[in-house]
C-alpha cells in the first residue's frame, strides 16, 4: 500500500516506519528513544499478535473512564429524579393521603437508572479508549509473526534516517519503511 493510500497519513510529505522487534525490552527502549527525539505517542502504534510489557510509561494514556462513569451516573440519577417528580405531581393520583412523591417507592427507579449510565458511560469509554471509534482504522502490518514486536511511526521524511537509526539502536531486527 502506497503512502498516498495509507488511512493514517494526512499529507503526501509524511511516511511510516515500522520496527521490528523481538521482545518488549528493546521495544520499550525505542520507544523511549523516539520520545527523546522528539516524537509524540500519537505517532507511534505498537502491533504484536499477543499482549506486550513496555515497561512504565511507554505509550500510556490516562483513562478518563471512572470520571465519565461517575458524572453519567450522577447525571441520569439526577434526570431519572426530575422525571419521576414532574410525572407525578404533573398528574396526580389520589393516594390516600400518602406523599405524590416518595424516595421509598421510586428508589428502584433512581438506582437502576444510575446503574444504567455508569454501565453505559463505561462501555463508550473503553470503546473511545480502545480506538474502535477512530474515524481512520489503523491498518495493521501487512504480517505479523507471533512472537515479534512492531512499532510504526508516523513521521515526515526528513526525520526517516534518524528515526531509522534509533530503531537499529534500540534493538530493532529490521526496519521497513512504507
Amino acid at each position: 500500500m502506497g503512502a498516498g493510500n495509507h488511512p493514517i497519513l494526512p499529507a503526501p510529505n509524511l511516511m511510516c516506519l515500522t520496527g521490528e522487534f523481538e521482545d518488549g525490552q528493546a521495544a520499550g527502549a525505542a520507544v523511549a528513544g523516539l520520545r527523546a527525539l522528539g516524537l509524540a505517542d500519537e505517532q507511534m502504534e505498537v502491533f504484536s499478535t499477543g499482549p506486550v510489557e513496555l515497561g512504565a510509561g511507554s505509550l500510556e494514556q490516562r483513562s478518563r473512564m471512572s470520571g465519565m462513569a461517575v458524572a453519567a451516573a450522577v447525571g441520569l440519577c439526577l434526570l431519572a429524579v426530575c422525571f419521576v417528580a414532574y410525572t407525578q405531581f404533573a398528574y396526580p393520583l389520589v393516594t390516600g393521603g400518602m406523599p405524590l412523591f416518595s424516595v421509598w417507592a421510586t428508589g428502584v427507579i433512581f438506582y437502576e437508572m444510575t446503574l444504567l449510565g455508569a454501565i453505559a458511560a463505561i462501555f463508550v469509554s473503553f470503546l473511545r479508549e480502545s480506538g474502535l471509534l477512530r474515524a481512520a482504522r489503523v491498518v495493521p502490518p501487512a504480517v505479523v509473526e507471533p512472537g515479534r514486536i512492531y512499532l510504526r511511526l508516523d513521521c515526515q521524511i526528513d526525520q526517516l534516517s534518524d528515526l531509522a537509526e534509533s530503531l537499529y539502536r534500540a534493538g530493532a531486527s529490521r526496519v521497513s519503511k512504507t
